[in-house]
Order: C-alpha cells, then structure tokens, then sequence
C-alpha cells in the first residue's frame, strides 16, 4: 500500500478518508497505511458502522496532535489493564455516554463542582480519566481496530 500523497490516493480513498484530507500529507507511512486498509472495509461495513467511521474520523481530524498523541497513550494504557479493570473502565464510560449533555460539558471542563458528584465517572486506572468526548477519539487507528 506504501506512503501516496493525498493526490495520489483512489477517488473511492479520498471519498472515504476525506476528513483526513488536510493532515494526510503529514502522517507518517504506517498510519496512512492503516488508514488504507480503513477504505478498503468500508464498502463491506454496514451504513450504520459507515456513519460511526466517518463521524469518527472527523472528529480525530478536529483534534491537535497534541490530543492524538494523548489519546493513543491513553489507548496503550487501556489495552494493558486486566480484565476487571477493562470490564470496569467500560462500566464507567456507559454511565459517562448516559449522562445529559450538561454535566458532561461540565466535566470536560474540569469543574471541580461536579469531579466528586454522584454519578461522575471517575478513573478505573491511574492515569486514566474519563473523556471528554469518545473513548477513544473517534476515528483514530487505535479505535477503528474495534471495527475489524
């Protein structure tokens, strides 16, 4: 698959990793080569799954590198926890995904009036805390491998 420049990329890849478009010229070989591989399955996903993908990829397109590196840290982090402390992590991130939309921005903001509040999600894990917005960032590699 190698390392094309977004020029050089199928019209069907540059439909599908459009949101990608702005950065692609910058990735590294190894994720544009991932990311590929994304565009091949596609065609194959269900439209639901296609929806899920797309919406993900545009929101890792609006993060900075500084969040992806931090969200793929987080990621290596979560695939090394036992199993109980996964199950546990997940447990929390269901009652996060549960919460109105208020408190949620409250808790992406760090306020300190809700970080204790019954309800909150709180860290399985040291070093891990509860997300502002997708468990992992949407679109990243490290999420789309749930899809395969």
């Amino acid at each position: 698959m190698g390392s094309p420049s977004w020029s050089q990329l199928s019209p069907s890849e540059k439909q599908v990793l459009a949101p990608l478009a702005p950065d692609w010229d910058n990735l590294d070989a190894q994720r544009k080569q991932k990311w590929r591989g994304l565009a091949q399955r596609y065609p194959k996903m269900s439209t639901d799954e296609q929806q899920r993908i797309q919406g993900q990829m545009k929101s890792w397109a609006e993060l900075t590198p500084q969040q992806r590196q931090a969200a793929r840290e987080q990621y290596k982090s979560l695939r090394q926890l036992p199993p109980e402390k996964k199950d546990e992590v997940k447990q929390k991130w269901q009652e996060y995904q549960n919460l109105p939309p208020e408190q949620k921005r409250e808790l992406a903001s760090g306020s300190p009036a809700t970080a204790g509040a019954p309800g909150a999600p709180r860290s399985a894990a040291p070093g891990i805390n509860a997300p502002a917005g997708q468990a992992a960032p949407a679109g990243s590699p490290a999420d789309t491998k749930r899809s395969r």
